[in-house]
């Protein structure tokens, strides 16, 4: 019975679960079918011998109940012939196999559970087996699916990385042209500088020189208008003499 508890262990494995255990699920079920088919091989040795014990014990019950009916046969002509000794011996006889028949039906039967038992199981591994091989393609597309999808993931992983190289060389972009600008303004700025220092200076030396000409040129018209005043007082007041003497005259 052993074997048989086996094989009932063996029925009751379920395949899913062997397969989300599994790291390959192809390679998996290739196993799998493997290891049905080495079941399968086993439950039909096993079955045969059961079922060939189911045969003997079958015999062996057929030919107690051929037996027993053959002494009551027998037993029935001893009293027809007036021998009732003869025919106690055959019911006596008779008793004893009738006995016998009893654990011989009993042996039958278990034979017979045990036979048809076997028998479920080997139809079970086959049904099993036919399933599994339809489905074995189903499963080899599933998996060459989900592997191509893998392998989009991993190429979108690394689109992302190269979408993030280029962010990452758009802001080196951007800040090396922001260096170039800060760069271009102070040099702007130290060229502004330095000119606006020579302006002052080269207006420092102006500003002296332009001074003493503007204070040369103001003596100088002082002087030339105290001279036309004079000149005029002097013009005027002769020509009062003049009038004078006229008048005078």
């Amino acid at each position: 019975m052993g074997m048989l508890q086996r094989f009932k262990d063996i029925m009751s494995a379920n395949i899913n679960a062997l397969l989300d255990k599994a790291e390959d699920p192809e390679k998996m079920i290739e196993q799998y079918m493997r290891n049905l088919q080495d079941d399968l091989g086993k439950v039909k040795a096993e079955t045969a011998a059961v079922m060939a014990e189911e045969t003997r014990a079958k015999r062996e019950l057929d030919e107690c109940t051929q037996e027993i009916a053959k002494l009551q046969k027998y037993a029935e002509k001893a009293v027809m012939a007036g021998n009732d000794n003869d025919a106690r011996l055959f019911l006596e006889k008779k008793k004893s196999v009738v006995s016998k028949q009893t654990a011989l039906q009993q042996a039958y039967e278990s034979a017979a559970a045990n036979a048809n038992k076997m028998r479920q199981m080997h139809d079970k591994i086959v049904k099993d087996m036919e399933n599994l091989t339809q489905r074995k393609a189903a499963i080899k597309a599933k998996v060459a699916a989900a592997k191509a999808q893998e392998r989009v993931n991993k190429i979108g992983g690394s689109l992302k990385g190269v979408s993030n190289s280029m962010s990452a060389f758009d802001r080196m972009e951007e800040k090396a042209n922001r260096m170039l600008d800060e760069a271009n303004a102070m040099a702007e700025l130290n060229t502004g500088s330095q000119e606006e220092s020579i302006d002052d200076l080269m207006r420092k030396y102006d500003s002296g020189s332009d001074s003493g000409v503007d204070d040369e040129l103001a003596a100088l018209k002082a002087k030339m208008n105290q001279q036309t005043a004079s000149e005029s007082i002097s013009a005027v007041d002769s020509e009062l003499e003049a009038l004078k003497a006229k008048m005078n005259m």
